[in-house]
């Protein structure tokens, strides 16, 4: 049987009448790195801050660890959603020791370990507010990881971040989820970086979820395309047609097609037709470009 460590049933969160959340069901198991996308007020931060604790629902339900006693689970949860309360005046070690005191964290060496783990063991006298974004991000991750949580929900931890940044808390993520076998719910806007490390993805619209799927189903989803230039785009199409091929048309000269498609036929009776090919560029669907479709109308089973 799965370990369920999230499971949400019908959950929603209206505000004025209006469904920011709605009957959003959600299941995520042990182990898993859930990546969460939708645009801008789509339902992502609400739905988070459901299940931290930090709003309430107007109805549904939330299961944490199987249970419904949500106090006890949420002490196995560490959180960065939206702008973290940091105090900027302060080291990031004496940051760490107020967030421990105030969990009850008794382990003193919880500091130590995540300030190491974070690389912000060497920030000694710096104070936060002189810090980089990146140590921002790290450093509120790191308040986040100081109940050694059994799962992580961050909203948005690559925001902002330049490519090395984001290179290090992909490595993080990755070694906290095989390592110490933490499970994760990530939002990101940065669609490709989410592709690099989910395990499943969430894809929510208008506070609706539209579509869950795993990482090899969406490999498998996603398809192949064969841009093609050409003399005449007219003929192409006519022999697309033939084949039973979805394509599409961007120019006189220029197509998108979708599928097996055995290039050296094609250009043969091309040929034929006095139709010359000129290039062929293969391309496969990106995460980005299946969400757009998705999210756009397009049709994905």
């Amino acid at each position: 049987m799965p370990q369920y460590i999230l499971q949400t049933k019908e959950l929603c969160k209206e505000f004025a009448h209006t469904a920011a959340v709605n009957r959003v069901s959600m299941n995520i198991q042990q182990g898993d790195i859930y990546g969460f996308i939708g645009e801008n007020g789509a339902g992502k931060t609400t739905f988070m801050r459901m299940v931290a604790g930090l709003a309430s629902p107007t109805s549904g339900t939330i299961k944490l660890f199987g249970q419904e006693n949500l106090q006890a689970g949420r002490h196995h949860i560490g959180c960065t959603i939206e702008n973290p309360a940091l105090y900027k005046n302060m080291t990031a070690r004496e940051n760490l020791e107020i967030f421990r005191h105030a969990f009850g964290v008794k382990n003193t060496k919880s500091t130590d370990k995540v300030l190491s783990l974070m690389g912000l063991a060497d920030t000694g006298r710096k104070r936060v507010g002189d810090f980089s974004l990146g140590m921002k991000q790290r450093l509120a991750i790191a308040v986040a990881l100081l109940g050694n949580p059994q799962f992580l929900i961050l909203d948005e931890p690559i925001n902002g971040l330049d490519p090395v940044g984001i290179q290090e808390l992909r490595n993080l993520f990755v070694q906290l989820n095989r390592e110490q076998n933490i499970t994760l719910l990530i939002s990101s806007h940065i669609l490709d970086e989410l592709s690099r490390l989910a395990t499943h993805y969430g894809f929510i619209d208008k506070g609706t979820i539209v579509k869950e799927i795993t990482a090899e189903e969406l490999e498998n989803t996603c398809r192949k395309c064969v841009k093609l230039q050409v003399t005449d785009t007219a003929v192409l199409a006519h022999i697309l047609d033939k084949r039973s091929l979805e394509y599409e048309i961007l120019s006189d000269t220029q197509a998108n097609v979708y599928g097996e498609l055995v290039v050296s036929d094609v250009a043969l009776e091309l040929a034929e037709q006095n139709c010359r090919m000129f290039s062929v560029q293969e391309y496969e669907e990106s995460l980005e470009s299946y969400y757009l479709n998705l999210v756009g109308g397009g049709k994905h089973e």
